[in-house]
């Protein structure tokens, strides 16, 4: 199977960051933005826009509320699945797999690298509950402000889920619609990788 030039290596989570490191010049906005998938308890699927925050050896790292309606469905599954997709480059990324928490250091170092409003406002806001008006947020943003200070810990109801990949596969834009795909997929985490080049 001929996967050279930018699918080429044998750590997809290598080119995965050697993709996001080319995306990052290019895109306009937000090159690490991924759409999420979960399901809820009747099996329907939501989706949003999330920041993918670190790609490690063996996972893929983004910072949620754990109340919010991902965080529920995340910790009701255990699995989540997203997509990253670059206009400019023409590629895309797709990942599927089992979720865990990071409430460690880790959490705690990006949570203090955040902006102070964006700290505060982490704790501000009530994510996905309904909310009467900005007034009422903002008033409990300063609220929030009056009570936590200029160095607010990290709450612990916010903090990283980790997918650790069952499936990831490369897409690259191809001419006349003939795309390159590759999967790589495995039962379990302990497992090896299966690699198949799939039809457009």
């Amino acid at each position: 199977m001929d996967r050279s030039g930018i699918f080429a290596g044998d750590d997809p989570f290598a080119i995965a960051r050697s993709w996001l490191a080319e995306a990052e010049p290019l895109e306009p906005n937000d090159a690490n933005a991924i759409a999420l998938a979960t399901v809820d308890g009747t099996g329907l699927p939501n989706v949003r826009m999330v920041l993918l925050k670190d790609i490690e050896p063996a996972g893929f790292v983004f910072y949620t509320n754990y109340t919010s309606r991902k965080g529920q469905e995340i910790e009701a599954s255990g699995k989540a699945a997203f997509v990253l997709h670059w206009k400019s480059l023409r590629r895309q990324i797709r990942v599927r797999g089992l979720t865990s928490r990071e409430e460690g250091p880790q959490a705690d170092e990006y949570y203090a690298s955040r902006s102070l409003k964006s700290r505060l406002g982490a704790w501000a806001s009530r994510q996905s509950q309904p909310l009467s008006s900005r007034t009422a947020l903002m008033a409990e943003v300063a609220k929030v402000t009056a009570s936590k200070g200029t160095n607010p810990p990290r709450p612990a109801f916010w903090g990283g889920v980790r997918i650790t990949p069952l499936e990831i596969e490369f897409w690259a834009d191809g001419a006349f619609r003939l795309h390159d795909r590759f999967r790589w997929e495995r039962s379990t985490p302990e497992e090896g990788w299966k690699i198949e080049r799939l039809n457009p």
